[in-house]
């Protein structure tokens, strides 16, 4: 089912900041590729636990902010790089933070300083081969499964809810994780992929054979890649039985929930952004154990 949100509301409402909202714990976790120790950003909410979590998957310009990011190439347990939990990106702090005042863990995994490349990469680079070991159909995958992994032996986590968010190329991992998990139902609970490639280069399969529910967060106006590519995706996924939803939003661009001052003056940005965030949090709370 394809909804179109046309409403206008105020972006202030989508991301109500977190009760103890500051610089998140820096984490590290092995990828199940079996080598790569990963970086990661914990957002912690209020209270004991256990918490429902949700983790995150920066895209292709990485999770740090792009004040930074080009001074920055690995970064890891050993050194000292200007990208680290004070400079990600207002996105995914902007996120990270919601998921915790709302009650859930939600861990960033950085994919690419680990690997090098810290810096993340451009717009329209999909084709180039310095991606290749970042690649989100045989690579990261492998990082969100370490991360479901480490979450699950954590006492302050229900193992039974944790959730899966990546955008752009990690919106595509996220729907590729989905495809590995197949029709099993002891991996993520859900997905949430905003604005995912769905192209044959992205994915790892034509559709989902899966019975884990996905939303996929589409633009209407994207000028990165193609919604129409993922509604296909998802109709050939439904027809294959698989839970997805799509929700497109007219007039917004690739990105449209970066709280920058310039994605946020566009109108429909503001309007998709705020719907976004409330949608999020209503689908992990109708389908969590707790």
């Amino acid at each position: 089912m394809i909804r179109r949100f046309i409403g206008l509301l105020v972006f202030a409402l989508a991301a109500p900041a977190a009760a103890s909202a500051g610089v998140p714990e820096t984490v590290y976790l092995a990828s199940a590729d079996g080598r790569t120790e990963l970086v990661g950003y914990l957002f912690m909410p209020a209270g004991s636990g256990p918490y429902p979590a949700v983790v995150m998957l920066h895209g292709r310009g990485g999770p740090y902010s792009t004040n930074v990011n080009r001074a920055c190439t690995l970064v890891a347990r050993s050194t000292n790089s200007p990208c680290n939990a004070a400079t990600l990106s207002k996105r995914h702090r902007t996120w990270g933070e919601y998921w915790a005042a709302q009650g859930y863990l939600a861990l960033l995994v950085d994919s690419f300083g680990p690997r090098g490349k810290a810096y993340g990469f451009g717009r329209f680079t999909h084709g180039d081969p310095v991606r290749d070991d970042v690649n989100e159909r045989t690579v990261r995958p492998l990082d969100a499964e370490g991360a479901l992994a480490w979450l699950r032996k954590r006492r302050d986590v229900v193992a039974d809810d944790i959730f899966l968010q990546g955008w752009s190329n990690g919106g595509s991992t996220a729907l590729n994780v989905i495809y590995r998990q197949g029709m099993q139902t002891s991996g993520f609970r859900a997905a949430l992929a905003f604005y995912p490639g769905c192209g044959p280069k992205a994915m790892l399969g034509r559709e989902l054979s899966s019975k884990v529910p996905v939303t996929m967060f589409l633009a209407s106006e994207d000028e990165e890649v193609s919604p129409a590519l993922c509604q296909q995706f998802a109709q050939r996924s439904r027809e294959a039985g698989s839970p997805v939803d799509v929700v497109l939003y007219p007039g917004a661009v690739h990105g449209f929930d970066d709280p920058g001052a310039r994605r946020q003056s566009a109108t429909a940005n503001r309007s998709a952004t705020t719907d976004a965030f409330q949608r999020a949090l209503a689908t992990l709370r109708s389908l969590g154990t707790r």
